[in-house]
């Protein structure tokens, strides 16, 4: 939301400086992004006379002018070398001179020799200034210009344009007027409010308004309509297109910078038709199947019965509430107008300006919802306007429906203040804050009773108020109340999978990946292809026609932005990702998670080819660590197993699925299968792993949060290396597994170190290797003890999988 500072002084009495506006309308919640202060960019650029300009003796395009400063200077006139080609003797322009910093060039002026011949300054263009993109001449004034004079302040720019970030719950600040009440209430000034009289109608409005929406839902709550005969359509006020301009608006004629200045003005979109191209009288309807309107856009728009159009017998004149047509335009052969001033249904404005991809001034406002009740009192002050500008005489005004003006009223009890926002403020001063806000406020201290005004939407409850207290006394007026301390300590501020996000990206960050965040949408077939696809998860809307589901896997996005980098050359690429998923269309289906990619090279020890780790690609063995680092950063119990195989999209024969218990799956790692490399159009090799956080089971409590003490035993530890001989589909984890379990107190671990198929074993056998370690914590073991423990583990793997010790 733009305005200028003369603007705001039209509704604000006030003798505070910018700094002081700007500073306050941060601190009420009307966030101040940025001020354009051109009148102190262009303070040193005065208006210049041109007393001669002679062709430069070196350069045929060049002439060398004199230049006379008047009051600006020291009575002797300026020479400066000049390249416009309407720079001419008599003239009047802008002159800058030397330390003068150039807009547009980014630069600051210096004396300097062009081809020879000094120049003691410039002669500006529109374009240096920034003030256009005409750059083929300078300026040009007229010749009643004052020599001398700062040309910011002559030519009116001098106005400071303040640009504020709305939140979308202030409807009311949409219009410089609600700014200023705000204000206002800060203490920073009186807000001038004079009532608009109503306007009175010297004939019967000739064109009638119905409201036809048959047994559908009602689009328009109420609609008022005026005609304005015998206008004169001409440039609107030089203030008005000042104000315009400074905002980013092109004027075009009076009746329809009435219409736009009213918008920012007021937060009143109204709109203007021109009564000879009306045919017949306006029906208020749904659009229909078939039916189009060409925009005052220039373009065509299709449109159907979820849209509300105003339509005249001729067909469809105006998109209600968003834009108008073209054909029922306003132009300087106009001289009878039609003034509409309507209410729309602000969520099928939100729908439609979506569907057709409109975004306009008055979509802006009517989507967040217009003050009902200045429906009639804008269309006076409109048509007050068009008169004192453009003549005419008005008809009375024709007003269909009935403005939904609320009747709430909240009793607001003080105390709510501490209780809510820590602030104790005297009874006055909120009964002061809340009158000047535009409340109603009625009732003793302890029965204290507010209305809510028409323009305030957003206010519903206690919390509300407190709320416009609050911002309007200062955020800083609330004391700073240290926590109270005790023994028991302050319970954790993070939830665990709060926590398990942030351990996650700092994991596999130290794990060489680098951090993506990519859509949460992707295609039709790559959902089905990740577990999704279902109907319940299609977007009804999507923004693409490959992001239409919500995905089901975070690997697809991935894959897609390692493939991307590939293209461009980065061949060697690992990437992670921690965020939302969605299993279904329930709040519980929806889950957090951990995924990484690596392609080619990108191994953790080394990304691309390095002599310590050679030219291998990354492999399943690389993200089953990663995996692994994961876990433990996360807290997972130490019950994971890993069973073979996974999802459709890993290679059957080299992924791995991560339970906890036969039913708790919690993620998935390995390679890519060839069908999902060749569906997806990828350059391999690829691996992949996903980790369902939500999934992990909550950590058990402890008594407390400290650390165990650190336990190193004083005794040598024992290694001892074992062979067995297993069917082919025995699993290295059983054995591991069995090994472990003969003395969970002795055997400190149990790592598998070779598996062997070939010469010497028997077909359909294989030879597994581990390490057992023996930690002794009492005593040193002996000979017989290490034997015994290790005849114990070749019987219980005997047991358990069936293996017998290699020869």
């Amino acid at each position: 939301m733009k305005f200028t500072l003369s603007w705001l002084q039209e509704h604000l009495d006030t003798d505070a400086s910018l700094e002081a506006i700007v500073e306050k309308l941060t601190m009420i919640g009307l966030e101040v992004e940025e001020v354009e202060d051109k009148g102190k960019l262009l303070a040193p650029f005065v208006i210049a006379h041109v007393i001669s300009a002679e062709q430069h003796p070196n350069a045929d395009r060049l002439r060398v002018c004199m230049v006379d400063l008047g009051p600006a200077g020291d009575g002797k006139p300026v020479q400066v070398v000049c390249g416009a080609p309407n720079a001419h003797a008599g003239m009047k322009g802008v002159f800058s001179p030397p330390g003068t910093y150039i807009p547009a060039k980014n630069i600051t002026l210096a004396v300097g020799s062009i081809r020879g011949v000094e120049s003691r300054g410039m002669l500006c263009s529109e374009a240096e200034l920034g003030l256009s993109d005409d750059h083929d001449g300078i300026i040009e004034l007229p010749a009643d210009a004052p020599v001398g004079a700062r040309y910011a302040e002559w030519a009116h720019l001098a106005d400071p344009v303040i640009d504020i970030n709305l939140t979308p719950n202030r409807a009311d600040c949409t219009g410089v007027s609600g700014i200023a009440r705000d204000l206002a209430a800060a203490d920073i000034g009186t807000l001038k409010s004079a009532p608009i009289p109503p306007v009175k109608g010297a004939f019967p409005c000739p064109v009638s308004v119905s409201l036809d929406f048959g047994d559908t839902p009602s689009l328009c709550p109420a609609f008022a309509l005026r005609l304005v005969r015998g206008v004169k359509n001409g440039p609107s006020p030089d203030w008005m297109q000042r104000r315009l301009r400074a905002i980013g608006l092109r004027p075009i004629n009076a009746l329809v910078d009435i219409t736009n200045y009213m918008t920012f003005d007021r937060g009143r979109p109204l709109h203007v038709f021109d009564a000879a191209k009306v045919k017949g009288n306006l029906t208020v309807r749904r659009g229909r199947l078939g039916e189009t309107l060409l925009a005052l856009d220039g373009k065509t728009y299709n449109l159907d019965d979820t849209m509300c159009v105003i339509a005249d017998e001729a067909g469809v004149e105006s998109l209600a509430g968003i834009m108008g047509g073209e054909l029922s335009g306003c132009d300087e052969n106009t001289t009878d107008v039609l003034i509409e001033s309507a209410l729309w249904d602000e969520i099928n404005i939100a729908r439609t300006g979506r569907r057709l991809g409109i975004v306009t001034d008055a979509r802006y406002r009517f989507e967040r919802g217009v003050d009902p009740a200045f429906m009639a009192p804008g269309l006076d002050l409109a048509t007050q306007w068009v008169t004192e500008m453009c003549g005419g005489t008005p008809s009375e005004a024709v007003v269909v429906g009935t403005p939904p003006i609320p009747d709430k009223v909240i009793e607001f009890p003080l105390e709510a203040l501490p209780r809510l926002a820590g602030l104790d403020v005297p009874f006055p001063e909120v009964k002061r804050i809340l009158t000047k806000l535009g409340f109603f406020v009625a009732g003793t201290q302890k029965a204290l009773k507010v209305a809510v005004p028409s323009w305030r939407p957003d206010v519903d409850g206690v919390a509300d108020l407190v709320e416009e207290v609050v911002r309007i006394v200062g955020v800083d007026r609330v004391p700073l109340t240290p926590f109270p301390r005790d023994d028991r300590g302050r319970k954790p501020v993070l939830t665990t999978i709060q926590k398990r996000t942030r351990r996650s990206k700092r994991a596999l960050a130290a794990r060489g990946l680098v951090e993506a965040v990519t859509w949460s949408f992707i295609s039709k077939g790559e959902a089905e292809m990740f577990g999704g696809g279902q109907p319940s998860l299609a977007l009804a809307n999507p923004i693409a026609a490959e992001l239409s589901d919500m995905r089901p896997s975070l690997v697809p996005g991935l894959l897609e932005a390692v493939q991307r980098n590939a293209r461009r050359g980065l061949s060697d690429v690992a990437l992670f990702e921690v965020g939302q998923v969605f299993l279904g269309d329930r709040p519980e289906d929806q889950m957090i998670a951990a995924a990484g990619v690596r392609r080619a090279l990108a191994k953790p020890e080394a990304v691309g080819r390095d002599w310590r780790a050679g030219a291998a690609p990354a492999d399943v063995f690389d993200v089953k660590a990663d995996v692994s680092s994961l876990l433990a950063a996360v807290g997972a119990p130490a019950g994971v197993q890993v069973v073979a195989d996974g999802p459709s999209w890993l290679h059957p024969g080299r992924s791995g699925t991560l339970q906890i218990g036969p039913k708790l799956t919690i993620g998935w790692f390995g390679e890519l299968h060839p069908r999902t490399l060749h569906a997806l159009d990828l350059d391999g090799p690829l691996v992949a792993f996903e980790i369902l956080l939500d999934r992990i089971p909550e950590p058990k409590a402890k008594a407390t949060r400290a650390k165990a003490a650190l336990e190193l035993s004083a005794f040598q530890p024992v290694t001892r290396d074992f062979a067995f001989i297993v069917d082919h589909g025995v699993k290295a984890a059983d054995l591991v597994k069995a090994a472990q379990g003969v003395d969970r107190k002795l055997i400190a671990g149990v790592s598998v170190f070779d598996v062997y198929e070939g010469k010497n074993i028997e077909a359909g056998k294989k030879s597994i290797a581990v390490a057992v370690t023996l930690q002794p914590r009492e005593k040193t073991l002996t000979d017989q003890e290490i034997e015994a423990v290790a005849g114990k583990i070749v019987a219980e793997v005997s047991k358990r999988t069936g293996g017998v010790l290699r020869a």
